[in-house]
């Protein structure tokens, strides 16, 4: 990945620590909305692009993505200790409150109010998810092979329910017959 010239020298590991925390403070419901406008937009701490590799890179390693996305741009600003910083921001509260809500959860999953509330909470997860996955493909909106491929993997997803590393190594597979066809059409 290279390195923006905007990114400042050294990034304080505690910056690194607090914008995690922050991402995992606000990003009820996985974060992926606010790492990127924290680590793009605010800290421009990567670029768009590299924000997107970096992203699709995490969809193949197991686990949270923005805890890959943590581990990721750590790395890239301050090695193995800006991973442990990151990572360190971002599981800190939500392992507390996880702990926390899920008490709530055993004590008054059986009333109404609270089944009502957590449908709420899910729709504008969702809703989030939506926002980004849009404001992600747009770099691409000129790019007609990957929007092929990018319909063909919600399509894979959200209609036939395909295992999501099935929809992965096939769409990945996919881009990678495309850019042979690109680069042969170059010569």
């Amino acid at each position: 990945m290279p390195i923006d010239s905007k990114i400042p020298d050294h990034v304080p590991l505690m910056s690194l620590f607090t914008a995690f925390l922050r991402v995992s403070l606000l990003g009820f419901g996985g974060g992926l909305v606010w790492a990127h406008r924290i680590v793009v937009e605010q800290r421009r701490w990567t670029t768009e692009d590299e924000f997107t590799d970096i992203l699709s890179l995490c969809q193949f390693m197991p686990g949270p993505n923005v805890v890959g996305i943590g581990v990721c741009v750590g790395a890239k600003l301050r090695g193995a200790a800006g991973t442990i910083a990151a990572v360190s921001g971002f599981v800190l509260l939500p392992c507390l409150a996880g702990f926390c809500l899920g008490l709530l959860y055993l004590q008054y999953a059986h009333l109404a109010v609270f089944r009502n509330i957590l449908g709420g909470v899910s729709a504008v997860a969702a809703g989030m998810l939506i926002a980004t996955g849009i404001r992600l493909l747009l770099p691409f909106r000129r790019r007609p092979i990957a929007l092929i491929v990018a319909a063909l993997a919600f399509g894979g997803m959200a209609f036939t329910r395909l295992p999501l590393l099935a929809v992965l190594f096939g769409v990945a597979l996919l881009s990678l017959a495309a850019t042979g066809i690109d680069a042969a059409r170059a010569r």
